[in-house]
């Protein structure tokens, strides 16, 4: 895999790359708002104070038991479901309770959102209540079908297969006929193996707060687009003129 120079302008795809798109699957969290909006770092901070509490230690150690978590099991709620048996959505409430202050309203990516033509769900590892806070505060609720969270998937996460699987199945969704909107670009694999159209949402400054694979610009063959504005990228790239 390729990063992709930090000033390179990525165009615009041709419309024509999505004429058979009927279902819109986007992921919540540093997708469907930038990191300015800090969502992801107050959950981060939450999910260590959930840990140090847990095990009676130290923030540093905590912190250092999460990202082992995180990268052993994809999330540290599926660690601490198979290793300790933990309630999973005490855990969702705890670390999902957060100030939303900083979030905008984002008309752009609403009106985008809302013309495009066909179904439209979010796909999160967060819990469903989380993404529909998040998205009543950009303003973007309103334009979606539904939210499959991680409890619909079982509290297995993506980038496993059996994630994606499951929210096929229950939504009975055609993945030839889908596209994925997500910003790391491993969970991208599976969707594009499946058949999916994807694109990798990247911020336009780097986020301090994720680590360096979580928001490069990747160029892969399961990638089929990269945008740092996703709301001119289906305002104007997605949408054949009229």
């Amino acid at each position: 895999m390729k990063a992709l120079p930090a000033d390179e302008i990525l165009p615009l795809p041709d419309a024509r790359s999505f004429s058979h798109v009927d279902t819109w699957i986007f992921d919540l969290d540093n997708t469907l708002y930038p990191h300015t909006s800090r969502i992801w770092p107050q959950v981060d901070e939450r999910i260590t104070l959930y840990i140090a509490e847990l095990f009676g230690i130290d923030g540093l150690s905590a912190r250092a038991l999460q990202k082992y978590f995180y990268h052993k099991y994809g999330t540290t709620l599926r660690a601490l479901i198979d290793e300790y048996n933990i309630d999973p959505y005490d855990f969702l409430d705890f670390a999902h309770d957060i100030d939303h202050t900083d979030i905008a309203l984002d008309e752009r990516l609403g009106a985008a959102i809302e013309k495009l033509p066909g179904r439209k769900l979010i796909l999160t590892n967060g819990s469903r209540k989380h993404a529909e806070n998040v998205a009543r505060k950009i303003g973007i609720l309103d334009h979606f079908e539904d939210v499959f969270d991680i409890a619909a998937a079982n509290f297995v996460p993506k980038p496993d297969r059996r994630a994606y699987e499951s929210f096929l199945e229950k939504h009975a969704v055609e993945p030839t006929r889908a596209a994925m909107f997500e910003d790391i670009a491993k969970n991208l694999i599976v969707p594009h193996d499946l058949g999916m159209r994807t694109t990798l949402v990247v911020p336009k400054t780097a986020d301090p707060f994720r680590e360096e694979f979580e928001q490069e610009a990747v160029r892969a063959v399961h990638i089929d687009h990269i945008t740092d504005d996703l709301a001119s990228f289906l305002g104007e790239g997605v949408l054949p003129s009229v």
